[in-house]
């Protein structure tokens, strides 16, 4: 029970079979789907479909990381009549359940999220038809060209596989952002101007005190182990979008290769960005280097989950989760900043504030396979074969690419100073084809992979 609601929690990547036999089983009001990773937005789209032909008109509630209410209204709603409704996070659940299982407010809730979603979707329809995409010829002819005559990339100071199998959890601390764990509670405004808010100070500065309060236990205790692994490799583009690994400066045997997307949308007086431009093309015979990492501060989270929900205490339980994500965050970040001083050591006498680096006011980025700059998960697959993160820091990933424990964080190093952050979008069917042919992949499954940034319908 949770809230004075029972829930039966089928557990995750459920065959919708599954989810229809127990809904008729046991009679419920309202079916739940939460979306981890890209994949699950099309097995949301499958399932609804799947309520629908099997005569079920309940409310599904929508949610996730990779789901949004832009989805739900293009994607989810169309296919079902009886009410799609997308919640943002956790905290609106129950207020929304409240009102879907009235029967005096059920209709008019669906009824006004419908409305909402048709707007959504006209608006969609015409910001579409504004944009314009180019060919992939034209947008690599428009790459972010870098001087690389009149640059010398830093060589490593340390190249190869560094594993880090108990990293201190009291070094992380100051390199904690603490504005997305007061957004995860639903509390809006930036650290620390939060804790003197008008409107949610109070609650801000109480939760903020219980969060100091158990991240001392957690420290003290030991409730977590944070584990990180990273590598820092000869590397150079080939093929204009994809980046070659070596197995040594000789560069005559290749490790790896990463396969990346070029933004396509026509950009006049800017550059169609790929994060391959930030890494010297083979051809120019420049030795560049980029590198990998995975880490994770989860281990150990479960047993203290439970003990906290077997005393139905959820408060707690959701704490820990959010602690473990933020200091999943710290150590990326602290092991970025040391790579870019110590292993790297292309920024070697780098002196950054806290508030500084959660600006990214530093030399390089380090973008995660799935997110906008390279939002193909599949690459993951890559980065585990190169870094082995389930060997050495018992960092798993499933076959849809969410990671396992869940506190972590996974991505790749780049140190040029032109590099930076961008989004990928609007991807044409040339792009993927061609993508999907380097990748030796099937352009369906690259579809499917892909589908959240396609410029165009799959049939």
């Amino acid at each position: 029970a949770c809230n004075g609601y029972e829930v039966i929690d089928l557990g995750v990547m459920v065959p919708v079979e599954k989810i229809i036999q127990v809904a008729i089983d046991e009679n419920i009001d309202i079916i739940g789907m939460s979306g981890l990773i890209t994949p699950s937005l099309d097995e949301m789209v499958h399932n609804v479909k799947a309520f629908d032909k099997a005569g079920l008109k309940l409310p599904a509630i929508i949610g996730g990381a990779t789901c949004s209410k832009i989805h739900t209204a293009v994607k989810i709603a169309p296919h079902y009549p009886h009410g799609a409704i997308y919640i943002a996070d956790a905290s609106r659940a129950v207020p929304m359940v409240s009102k879907l299982i009235n029967n005096k407010t059920r209709q008019h809730v669906i009824d006004s999220s419908y409305q909402e979603y048709d707007m959504m979707r006209q608006k969609r329809l015409s910001q579409a038809k504004r944009k314009t995409i180019v060919s992939i010829e034209e947008a690599r002819s428009n790459r972010c060209k870098i001087d690389w005559q009149h640059y010398t990339p830093k060589k490593p100071n340390q190249l190869g596989i560094t594993i880090f199998d108990d990293y201190p959890l009291d070094d992380l601390v100051e390199r904690i952002d603490w504005t997305p764990f007061f957004r995860s509670w639903e509390l809006h405004g930036h650290f620390p101007k939060i804790l003197d808010d008008k409107v949610v100070g109070v609650e801000a500065r109480k939760l903020f005190d219980d969060a100091k309060q158990m991240l001392t236990q957690i420290i003290d205790e030991k409730w977590l182990t944070a584990k990180a692994v990273i590598g820092l490799f000869p590397a150079n583009t080939v093929n204009h979008d994809d980046i070659e690994l070596y197995t040594d400066d000789n560069r005559q045997h290749v490790l790896h290769k990463l396969h990346h997307l070029r933004m396509q949308i026509e950009r006049v007086d800017n550059d169609n960005f790929c994060l391959a431009d930030f890494v010297a093309p083979k051809d120019s015979n420049i030795d560049d280097y980029t590198g990998g990492f995975a880490v994770t501060a989860g281990h150990g989270i479960d047993e203290h989950v439970a003990r906290f929900e077997a005393n139905h205490d959820d408060y707690n339980a959701i704490m820990i989760k959010c602690l473990a994500d933020r200091l999943a965050e710290a150590l990326a970040e602290r092991m970025h900043e040391r790579v870019r001083k110590e292993f790297w050591g292309y920024a070697s006498d780098e002196a950054l504030t806290n508030e500084a680096m959660i600006k990214e006011k530093y030399q390089g980025i380090r973008p995660a396979p799935g997110y906008p700059a390279c939002p193909d998960h599949t690459e993951k697959a890559t980065l585990w074969e190169l870094l082995k993160p389930d060997e050495t820091i018992g960092l798993n990933i499933t076959e849809n690419f969410a990671m396992f424990p869940t506190a972590a964080v996974s991505g790749w190093y780049f140190s040029n100073p032109k590099a930076r952050y961008f989004g990928v979008t609007n991807i044409g069917r040339d792009q993927v084809e061609d993508y999907a042919a380097r990748k030796g992949m099937s352009v369906a499954e690259t579809e499917k992979w892909l589908a959240p940034v396609l410029d165009y319908d799959v049939e």
